[in-house]
């Protein structure tokens, strides 16, 4: 015999994944809509963003000048 229970969690799951590919779905839509209407007029990084350079605090305190202190 299975639980009713068991059933409306199961239901209730697929009812939730429904509801995010149908969010996901809307999304993207309204994505395409945008673009159409105004086109690809921002980048999605600006050029102020901070790029990675794959050095750490300690990096930049070993090579800082003498002139700046510390």
């Amino acid at each position: 015999m299975t639980d009713p229970d068991d059933a409306d969690t199961a239901s209730s799951a697929a009812a939730a994944a429904s509801d995010t590919a149908a969010a996901a779905s809307e999304e993207a839509a309204r994505r395409r809509r945008l673009a159409e209407v105004f086109g690809d007029v921002l980048p999605e990084g600006s050029s102020d963003e901070p790029t990675p350079t794959g050095r750490d605090d300690r990096w930049y305190e070993e090579n800082r000048p003498p002139h700046h202190g510390g």
